[in-house]
């Protein structure tokens, strides 16, 4: 499944490449995307999911970001549950039911430990946790929380090209009756900042399946953020291509920030 509430948190912050507060400021954003896939099913399925995202931090060194989603779905295969990117269980179900709530809640720090110097990217380690908040009878998550580590790597080429990539490894709850793996997950793009106010970025994401033997989830993602103020208030708009089973077939979101 393409529905990656970090990555698409991670969208709001990429109008910020050249934006840094030297002070700590305050966040708040929201996106609205749609998703619509079999994802690794023989359903039709469709995801609509709406996250609000409350940041604090200096936009460049550290920042702690809490991100709390409502999901809306139709054509889940019963017995079928959302966990992360992926739909686990009932796959081969005929019976297909909708449902909408709460998703799963995310707080995610980042701590910059070095700047890049030339050919050296920065680094900026990172911590995720996953509460389980999506009501598992509903299928929208597990219950169970997920914790992950990781690092985030940035390169500055010029002044318009920002090569990136984030390698981490997650811990994923268990819920009764599934044999859900570990996993590790990635992103890797550049963003290229065409003037102060235009950025895009493409970016490939892409992780280990939850259960062994399924097909692992991928998509390629572009995205377009508008500065309207020079601290990074704007919006951003994105499209998402599955490339892999278990992926949705496309996406799209549209969403903005104000920065305090």
């Amino acid at each position: 499944m393409a529905l990656r509430p970090t990555l698409i948190a991670a969208l709001l912050a990429l109008g910020g490449v050249c934006t840094a507060h030297a002070e700590p400021a305050l966040t708040v954003g929201n996106t609205l995307s749609f998703f619509q896939g079999k994802f690794g099913t023989n359903n039709n399925i469709n995801i609509r999911y709406d996250a609000t995202d409350i940041q604090y931090g200096d936009g460049n060194d550290w920042r702690v970001k809490l991100t709390v989603p409502y999901v809306s779905e139709s054509g889940l295969p019963v017995g079928s549950t959302l966990s992360g990117n992926t739909v686990v269980g009932g796959g081969s179900s005929t019976q297909t039911h909708s449902a909408s709530g709460l998703g799963d809640v995310w707080l995610a720090g980042h701590y910059k430990i070095f700047q890049g110097v030339g050919l050296t990217p920065s680094i900026t380690p990172y911590a995720k946790i996953k509460f389980g908040t999506a009501s598992s009878d509903n299928g929208l998550g597990t219950g169970k929380n997920d914790y992950e580590l990781g690092v985030g790597l940035q390169q500055i080429i010029g002044n318009n090209w920002f090569p990136f990539a984030n390698l981490g490894y997650r811990f994923v709850g268990n819920p009764t009756g599934q044999n859900l793996r570990n996993i590790a997950v990635y992103q890797l793009g550049a963003s290229y900042a065409a003037s102060q106010q235009n950025i895009f970025t493409l970016m490939y994401a892409a992780q280990q399946a939850l259960v062994a033997g399924a097909p692992a989830p991928s998509d390629l993602i572009a995205a377009w953020n508008y500065n309207l103020t020079p601290n990074g208030s704007g919006f951003q708009v994105y499209v998402d291509k599955g490339l892999s089973h278990s992926s949705a077939n496309f996406g799209v979101g549209i969403g903005g920030q104000i920065v305090f």
